[in-house]
């Protein structure tokens, strides 16, 4: 084949029409089928040519472009790759088609890159910086610059790889922070300081919210506060996460025997792959024990033995079950202990009951946490807290429908409570006698209920029945002996049968529980003057209530403390400080105790008394009973004054 020879400047009449075509044709205008120099079209391994692709009328063979060129097989090109694509496929291949063969037959080609200037440059383009996002034409049958765009298939795992290794780079990062907090957490849980490692824990997790350690650190924390039912639930967290950290099983073990979980204890005792804790073993088989012992006590009605029994389980380690402190109440309530079975009940009450009660324990056929509310109402009912009697009975009916002590005890609860409003309105409305009747209706039902017995008491004494209101009193009494209503009625009504030794020391008992109790005060001093009257004493000078009185004179000093009763006598001075601090509280006490003397004796005024009484320093207080000083303080606080008279007046 022959060649033309090169025109001036180092060019060919084809290569210079090559040139003007590419001018002509603008990289990112060229219709399909024809080369685009800068379009970024990346393909898999394609077809060589053959003789017959020429032949059948089908589009000549592309170059296609390797490395960010288009590469031919002139000087300075590669190996220059073909595809056979179909006119029909195509869709326009037209005159672009025809001048790229008529290029390809006559064998000539640019000695370089195709540029639009028709210039080779010396040095190969640098193609510029793409973005991370790439997108390419995705394959098909079509003609070049035909096809779906889509994200570069060579982009995704390159991004891939990198983002995962930032995120293995930071998740290690933030595991090393967590642990060093967790550290920190633990110092703090070392020296009992339980609030800043808990908060320090929550940090750590924060950081690294799937470490089972912070987990079962954080129980620990919540264990020293106290707070189990949280601490239960760190712990499962902790064995979700790692199903084989034995440290937390034993941890979740030791909880569930300390809340009466004996059978998820049993459970878990020995789970991690630890050998099973002999001590937590050993506090397990003691609750069970007891807890069996308690169960056969109560079936009998033995109280006594099935308070032992929950004592025992109590101090055997399951010391925050409120099942057992409700059953503890229970027992003491049946032997009388009211205000013990009050105490037990309100610790039940203050326990973590949705932790210490799951839905699958049972204690005595009660289902869940029902034994709670049914010991509750007992409890509320026997103190005359009706209305909270009937609330607790209406949940523990709800929870467990078909227990029958429930159900015995809701309508017990429930005559007993309609009885006393029924009592209660007759009372207010003047029909004792129909009063009566309502609050003996009641009794029936619960026997044991020291308010009826006191509310019927005091229908008699309306009724000026004052034997038959001691004799309730005294039922009262022996269920509830600090029952100080039924006290002060028994008190009442003594006095009205002229019993006055014995009206006197009831009154003296409720002294000491009301020591400011104006009522109590007047009927104790009452009560005193018909006793020693009845005994011939001289009471002409025996007072209730009043002012401070003044004393001037050793005879006037020596009169007033010898009188009945219990006398205090201050010793002041009227320019001394300490005098004029004390004195608003002296006259309160006065108020307070109106069946005490209170006398005061001004040093400056009575210099005869106070040599007699060797007073040196005010303010000095005396007390006299009956005529006897049996105590005396100089410059005492408002506690020991009023403590000290508390003891005495009586």
């Amino acid at each position: 084949m022959s060649h033309r020879a090169p025109m001036p400047g180092g060019s060919s009449p084809l290569s210079d029409a090559f040139a003007a075509a590419a001018l002509r044709d603008k990289p990112d205008s060229l219709p399909p089928g024809r080369l685009s120099p800068v379009s970024p079209l990346v393909h898999s391994r394609l077809p060589t040519p053959t003789s017959s692709s020429g032949s059948s009328g089908s589009a000549p063979p592309r170059p296609v472009r390797r490395g960010g060129d288009y590469h031919g097989v002139g000087e300075g090109f590669g190996p220059l790759i073909y595809t056979s694509c179909s006119s029909s496929a195509g869709g326009g291949g037209g005159g672009g088609a025809s001048t790229a063969t008529s290029a390809l037959a006559a064998g000539a080609f640019p000695a370089g890159n195709i540029c639009p200037s028709g210039r080779l440059p010396t040095t190969p383009p640098v193609p510029p910086p793409r973005a991370a996002r790439r997108d390419v034409l995705g394959s098909g049958t079509g003609n070049y610059g035909h096809g779906s765009v889509v994200r570069a298939r060579c982009a995704a795992p390159v991004s891939s790889s990198e983002d995962h290794a930032s995120a293995v780079r930071m998740s290690a990062a933030a595991s090393a922070e967590a642990e060093e907090v967790r550290r920190a957490g633990n110092e703090q849980y070392k020296n009992g300081c339980f609030e800043e490692a808990l908060r320090l824990y929550d940090l750590a997790l924060a950081l690294c919210s799937d470490s089972a350690a912070c987990r079962a650190n954080r129980a620990a924390a919540l264990i020293g506060l106290s707070r189990l039912g949280e601490a239960v639930a760190e712990c499962e967290e902790a064995i979700r996460l790692d199903p084989s950290y034995g440290r937390a099983h034993q941890r979740l073990a030791s909880l569930q025997i300390r809340l009466g979980r004996t059978a998820d204890a049993r459970k878990q005792i020995g789970m991690g792959g630890l050998q099973p804790d002999v001590v937590e073993l050993h506090k397990l088989e003691a609750v069970e024990k007891h807890l069996g012992r308690f169960a056969d006590a109560r079936k009998i009605g033995n109280w006594k033995s099935a308070l032992r029994e929950c004592n025992a389980a109590i101090a055997a380690g399951a010391d925050s079950c409120a099942m057992l402190f409700a059953s503890r109440a229970e027992a003491l309530l049946q032997i009388n202990q009211l205000d013990e079975a009050d105490l037990a009940i309100s610790r039940a009450s203050k326990l973590d009951c949705s932790s210490s009660c799951s839905q699958d324990m049972m204690l005595c056929g009660f289902q869940s946490n029902s034994y709670l509310y049914y010991v509750h109402a007992q409890v509320d009912i026997a103190f005359g807290r009706f209305d909270s009697a009937m609330s607790s009975m209406e949940k523990a009916r709800k929870i467990d429908s078909g227990n029958v002590e429930v159900m015995a005890m809701h309508k017990n609860v429930r005559t007993v409570a309609q009885a006393r409003t029924l009592g209660n309105e007759l009372f207010h409305s003047g029909k004792f006698a129909e009063a009566f009747l309502a609050y003996g209706e009641g009794l029936k039902h619960h026997p044991a209920n020291s308010v009826l017995y006191c509310n019927r008491a005091a229908c008699m004494f309306k009724l000026g029945q004052w034997e038959k209101s001691i004799e309730d009193c005294n039922e009262a009494l022996k269920i509830q002996p600090n029952y100080w209503k039924a006290l002060l009625r028994r008190a009442a009504s003594y006095g009205k049968i002229e019993q006055w030794a014995d009206s006197v020391k009831d009154y003296e008992v409720l002294r000491r529980e009301l020591p400011g109790d104006t009522e109590v005060a007047e009927g104790h001093f009452h009560a005193l003057v018909a006793l020693r009257s009845s005994r011939g004493e001289d009471v002409s000078n025996m007072k209730f209530g009043g002012e401070v009185e003044a004393l001037v004179g050793a005879e006037q000093f020596q009169m007033a403390t010898t009188l009945p009763g219990v006398s205090v006598v201050h010793f002041m001075a009227p320019l001394n400080q300490q005098c004029s601090d004390i004195a608003p509280f002296v006259d309160a006490l006065c108020t307070r105790y109106p069946s005490v003397n209170f006398l005061k004796v001004d040093i400056t005024e009575n210099p005869t008394v106070t040599q007699l009484e060797n007073v040196k320093t005010v303010p000095t207080f005396k007390i006299y009973k009956d005529g006897t000083r049996v105590m005396e303080m100089i410059c005492p606080s408002h506690q020991l004054l009023e403590s000290s008279l508390r003891q005495y007046e009586v």
